[in-house]
């Protein structure tokens, strides 16, 4: 049966609750295209901002760079050392570096200055370890983290010239105050489940991308795992999505290759399903294919 509480489980039976329906006439060869910020990628599947990754494979963070590389596709960083960063965005691959709510903020300042140093794509900040499960202040990896107001995000926007993003956005009410704040990207996430019975980012996703109304990229995460959960995604409202979980086998088994090939049949899965719905691009999905099951 399950854990009824577990908000990835929850997520996942969101998206297995959602059907397509198909569209054949006058479809065509779609196009997986991604523009972003002023660049183009050939994929809307982006990288997790994973960190950590020595315990998948050697160099695991740096690998997964390359593989994102390989295949033309946006890659995050998370937590890591800054030496860390610096092997990243020596493979060319083009990054978005996601920064923890510290308790510090000149900490922060700072590693928001030296993203830029590396040549970064993005910076932005992961709002998720504000608090820990017991309401107090969350402690990671011994490093005191703290919740940050509005205009405290509105001082890390103002401090680089690079798009500023958040996430761990799940609720219409944060959405707005990013938009007040000048960020220029939102993550729907709840961080791989870290509270129970959170809401499913494809759930509330519509309603998000209401508000947001195109004005700025809005990106996915937790639990996509297929090409049609990505097609899911971008028919709700994401510009793009992130997978983690999924690329953890191929990541250990062959490393950047792998990381490559999981992206490149994810992308492909996805052009299948764009085909038999009529969709010509990722900004062109009309989202009255998505059905939501009851029967």
């Amino acid at each position: 049966m399950g854990n009824k509480w577990d908000s990835n489980e929850i997520t996942r039976d969101y998206f297995d609750s959602l059907l397509v329906e198909m569209r054949h006439i006058d479809s065509v060869i779609p196009s997986t295209r991604l523009e972003l910020y002023g660049e183009v990628f050939d994929t809307p599947i982006m990288m997790a901002a994973l960190s950590h990754l020595n315990n998948v494979h050697e160099n695991g963070m740096v690998e997964m760079a390359k593989g994102a590389h390989a295949a033309n596709a946006v890659n995050w960083a998370g937590m890591g050392y800054e030496a860390e960063l610096e092997a990243i965005t020596a493979t060319g691959v083009r990054t978005i570096k996601i920064i923890k709510s510290y308790a510090d903020n000149d900490y922060i300042f700072h590693r928001i200055e030296h993203a830029e140093r590396c040549g970064v794509m993005a910076v932005g900040m992961d709002l998720d370890h504000s608090f820990g499960g017991n309401g107090q202040y969350d402690v990671v990896l011994g490093m005191k983290m703290a919740p940050k107001s509005l205009e405290e995000i509105k001082g890390f926007v103002r401090a680089t010239k690079l798009p500023f993003i958040i996430k761990g956005v799940l609720s219409e009410q944060d959405a707005y105050k990013c938009l007040e704040a000048g960020v220029r990207g939102i993550v729907v996430s709840h961080h791989g489940g870290i509270m129970n019975y959170a809401v499913p980012p494809l759930l509330i996703l519509p309603k998000i991308a209401k508000l947001i109304n195109k004005r700025i990229p809005i990106f996915v995460d937790c639990g996509v795992s297929s090409g049609m959960d990505v097609f899911k995604a971008l028919a709700l409202g994401a510009d793009a999505v992130s997978v983690g979980r999924v690329i953890m086998d191929p990541l250990r088994e062959k490393g950047a290759e792998g990381v490559k090939n999981k992206i490149r049949e994810m992308t492909e899965e996805l052009a299948g399903v764009m085909a038999r719905t009529c969709s010509p691009d990722i900004r062109h999905i009309d989202p009255s294919v998505i059905w939501h099951r009851n029967f």
